[in-house]
């Protein structure tokens, strides 16, 4: 802390206590900000003692100089050192410039910035020390005075942030590019600039810990779900205290079913998408420090669409669907339907390719179980190790990886061709998938129905799917149905799930259904009376 010159200018200093948070953040009433400078330069060292970053500088001003104040701000944080917050502030009091301050007195500071007089630069007045933390921590810069138990406090961070670019996570051919970044702000300006309506509302607020993280979740009033947004704001109430460092802790403190492994809500890093998910009336979250941008809730089928649909043509963006649901039952049913049919029941396979894979097999030392499972291991580390791995040598490493094992384990008589032609497309079909998180979903499925495979055949595969089934219909989020709109049954909503209509239809069925389906009510009732 930079304590020079401070006896000189009449602030005397007190001992530091040792190092630990004199605030208590269990107290339920928060402690008040004293009249007294001495004790609140005191109270201040005590709270940041050990912080090199914190800057104390102390002032005067008034007749001959005689009243005290000093300000406080974190250095890390704050990066307009060179305006002079203090000053600005005095001349906010008089029309020329300070000077000797002969008129100005801790009275006439108060008066003036508790009764809103119009001030040169936005603040706001702070009057305890729970706030005091707060606002240090966000990067702004505090000015306390003698004889007054408030503090001013001036937003002053400028952090370097990452720009503004394309989104790595969902790459695009044909549409916007811009992506989210790591600042709140920044992101809520993003969809603010593209979703202009008063109906788009932003609720905002910290939730208390070390991080004291910022989050904010917004929607499309009049459009969202009611009961939905209430069970939604009913569970994210009950996020008082806790370390949130992204949107995904969130996701797992509200989701309904912790351990499905089929996610319950959708992520983006595209503006465009986020909006148009509120159109849809869904919910979004954002955190401060996280780029990605949560969508509430996220069905099944939604999981198989992506952005890019709208901004191509009916038919491609139609035909791109059917390849993404076959891609899915590839990437989760594949191996599983290959060890049935060789293991159980090879008189389903035409007699000309099963006497290839006999050929392929022949000197094999393991059963079809046991070879899918190797391989498939080998290629998830491979996944891996391409994804931790550095950018420009990762996607390399993978490629001569999949290459050189496959080619040794074939030599080697370990796997048969067919085994890693299927492993192969199964991969290739999971990366398909628009959404990461539900591809996982189906790699961590791929295994046990594999192993119900090895055990009964199709019979097993069979009670596995229809378990899986089960599930997904029992499964809710946020009070949704998880399989809506094909369980339960809802044919309007068909519009957009396996084909995409065209957009004249999806504006005419979509647009404000919550306020169409109100007025219909309403019209129904006037026509009983």
């Amino acid at each position: 802390m930079d304590r020079s010159n401070k006896e000189r200018e009449g602030i005397a200093l007190t001992s530091i206590k040792p190092p630990g948070n004199e605030l208590a953040r269990s107290s339920k009433q928060p402690d008040p900000i004293s009249s007294s400078l001495t004790e609140n330069l005191r109270r201040i060292e005590s709270i940041y003692s050990a912080c090199d970053d914190l800057t104390i500088l102390p002032w005067r001003y008034g007749p001959d100089l005689e009243h005290t104040a000093f300000s406080v701000y974190f250095e890390t944080l704050v990066q307009q050192k060179e305006f002079n917050y203090m000053k600005k502030s005095l001349q906010d009091l008089v029309t020329h410039e300070v000077g000797p301050g002969t008129t100005i007195s801790p009275e006439s500071v108060m008066a003036f910035f508790e009764h809103n007089g119009v001030s040169a630069q936005s603040h706001q007045l702070v009057d305890n020390f729970e706030q005091v933390v707060d606002n240090v921590a966000d990067g702004h810069l505090l000015i306390f005075f003698n004889h007054w138990d408030k503090a001013l406090s001036y937003k002053a961070a400028r952090l370097e942030t990452r720009q503004v670019t394309e989104a790595v996570s969902e790459p695009v051919v044909k549409g916007p590019r811009e992506g989210t970044v790591e600042h709140l702000d920044k992101n809520i300006g993003m969809l603010r600039s593209r979703l202009k309506s008063p109906r788009f509302k932003i609720v905002t607020f910290s939730i208390k810990g070390e991080t004291n993280t910022k989050v904010a979740y917004g929607y499309l009033d009049g459009i969202v779900n009611t009961d939905m947004l209430a069970e939604f704001q009913r569970r994210i109430g009950k996020l008082e205290e806790g370390e949130i460092l992204e949107t995904s802790y969130i996701e797992e403190l509200i989701e309904d079913s912790t351990y499905s492994p089929f996610p319950q809500f959708r992520y983006t890093e595209r503006p465009d998408t986020a909006v148009a998910a509120l159109l849809d009336g869904k919910i979004i979250v954002l955190a401060d420090g996280s780029g990605s941008i949560m969508i509430c809730p996220g069905l099944f089928v939604e999981f198989l669409q992506s952005s890019e649909d709208y901004y191509q043509r009916t038919v491609y963006s139609s035909l791109i669907r059917f390849l993404r649901i076959i891609a899915c039952l590839i990437a989760l049913l594949l191996p599983s339907i290959y060890i049935a049919l060789s293991t159980f029941h090879p008189e389903l396979i035409p007699t000309i390719l099963l006497l290839t894979i006999i050929d392929t097999r022949e000197g094999i030392p393991f059963p079809a179980i046991i070879e899918a499972v190797v391989m498939e291991f080998f290629f998830e580390l491979l996944r891996e190790a391409g994804i931790r791995l550095p950018r420009p040598v990762g996607g390399a490493v993978s490629i001569v990886g999949a290459l050189v094992i496959g080619e040794s384990a074939m030599r080697a008589g370990i796997a048969s061709p067919m085994m890693i032609i299927i492993v192969a497309l199964t991969g290739i079909a999971s990366f398909s998938l628009p959404q990461y998180n539900f591809a996982i979903a189906l790699r961590v499925l791929r295994f046990p129905l594999m192993l119900s495979a090895a055990l009964l055949g199709g019979y097993g595969l069979m009670i596995a799917l229809i378990l899986i089934w089960l599930h997904l219909i029992n499964l809710r989020v946020l009070g949704q149905p998880y399989l809506s709109p094909v369980g339960p049954f809802r044919p309007k909503q068909w519009r957009d799930v396996i084909v995409r209509a065209p957009l004249k239809t999806l504006f005419q069925s979509l647009r404000y259904p919550s306020v169409r389906k109100r007025t219909n009510q309403l019209r129904r009732l006037a026509g009983k009376e």
